[in-house]
């Protein structure tokens, strides 16, 4: 069974369990639970910056950053990387304790403590050499709706709904309202973590 990287590196997939022999994603209710959530949430981190470069840049310039290519960790506690970066978190995490943190809770904290610290790898510390095979034969991870509207195609009467963050599938009652955003003002830049 072949495993691959899907949307970024880092995270890999068995074959068997991610696609159809047709080549096309399987439906969300037939991948191992597992699977599912660390599928979820890369629709999630596709788009999001390198930790690495935001911790240069911070909020206000993090245009600046790369986006993120790579990504380690456990789903919620993952490290996003770009290429430029990754030998920093090697070595952080191979030379510098970080093997210990693996799959705490506070396993990205510490790489960004380590890394804000003014902690880098030596020059020309080696990273890891990722094999890209035909890359482009594989499907990009589907969009947040385009996720949800498979989700809920062969549910008549009740609707599934992705938190995109935890990867948890819920189920919302027929004629359920959605959420609450209270006294969120939708116009107003929030801070973000």
């Amino acid at each position: 069974m072949a495993k691959v990287s899907i949307g970024l590196r880092g995270w890999r997939f068995d074959e068997e369990e991610v696609f159809t022999d047709d080549g096309e994603f399987r439906a969300l209710d037939s991948v191992p639970d597992d699977t599912r959530k660390r599928l979820i949430r890369l629709t999630y981190l596709q788009e999001k910056p390198c930790d690495a470069c935001y911790l240069v840049h911070g909020e206000s310039e993090k245009r600046r950053a790369n986006g993120a290519e790579i990504v380690y960790g456990e789903p919620m506690e993952e490290v996003l990387l770009c290429s430029e970066h990754e030998a920093d978190f090697l070595y952080w995490f191979r030379e510098e304790g970080g093997k210990e943190a693996a799959g705490t809770e506070t396993f990205r904290d510490e790489f960004h403590e380590w890394f804000l610290a003014g902690n880098r790898a030596p020059e020309g510390y080696g990273g890891l050499e990722h094999v890209d095979t035909d890359p482009d034969k594989l499907p990009t991870p589907p969009d947040p709706a385009e996720l949800n509207r498979r989700l809920n195609e062969n549910y008549e009467g009740e609707r599934k709904r992705i938190d995109l963050k935890t990867g948890e599938i819920t189920t919302v009652e027929e004629g359920e309202d959605a959420p609450s955003l209270g006294d969120v003002d939708l116009g107003r830049d929030y801070p973000t973590k």
